[in-house]
């Protein structure tokens, strides 16, 4: 098991859900995420490909069943904060100006307001955490609070390098998505300083099937 800064730090012993609850919490999200993504035409599919890449990295980071279904939750409601910014300014198809970036840089608070009422998201390094932290830069650069290094969650470090990922594959109104091969070498250039440079060998070790997900779908 992965032992620095782990996700879930409360030491007591978890209720488990039972099967159906969880496959409809699941279904649940995936529907939250679609309607999230469907904010903004270019961004089909990408809380799906956030979740299963952040899954991915966290399984070969050795964290428990509990830390990766928590992780992939996160993943589905990372921008869920969006729902709260204009879609005029989502889909602006030219640069924004200095108030619409501020609108912009509000989605991570505005996700946390949203997604920490839940009990059970509202744990140190859990499902809130995670959306509030997750355009933090590993050098201390990012937002909202300008944390650095192990003062990001785990999680929110592992979601930023898959949402990273899928952002930079997507088509924009004004520029063309990158190639797998291409967004994965800027991942790469950026360990150190936007990323965790662990979560970057994790995410670099298992390539092939962050690959395998992004060409053949998240669902």
């Amino acid at each position: 098991m992965y032992k620095g800064n782990k996700l879930d730090q409360n030491p007591e012993p978890h209720t488990a859900m039972n099967s159906n609850d969880s496959e409809i919490l699941h279904q649940l999200l995936l529907s939250l995420g679609n309607a999230i993504d469907a904010k903004d035409r270019g961004t089909r599919h990408h809380s799906g490909e956030v979740a299963r890449v952040a899954e991915a990295i966290g399984w070969a980071m050795g964290l428990s069943n509990h830390d990766v279904r928590w992780l992939h939750m996160a993943g589905l409601l990372h921008d869920v904060g969006k729902i709260g910014i204009p879609d005029s300014v989502l889909t602006k198809p030219g640069p924004l100006d200095d108030s619409e970036w501020k609108l912009i840089f509000s989605h991570p608070e505005k996700g946390d307001a949203i997604v920490r009422p839940v009990g059970e998201f509202s744990k140190p390094g859990s499902v809130a955490d995670m959306v509030l932290h997750h355009h933090e830069r590993f050098d201390g650069s990012g937002y909202p609070k300008g944390l650095k290094g192990d003062e990001i969650p785990l999680g929110a470090r592992i979601i930023s390098v898959a949402d990273t990922l899928s952002t930079m594959m997507q088509d924009r109104p004004y520029r063309k998505g990158r190639s797998f091969e291409e967004a994965s070498k800027e991942v790469l250039r950026c360990s150190g300083t936007a990323y965790d440079p662990q979560v970057v060998e994790t995410f670099m070790a298992v390539l092939d099937d962050i690959r395998h997900i992004m060409e053949n779908g998240a669902e």
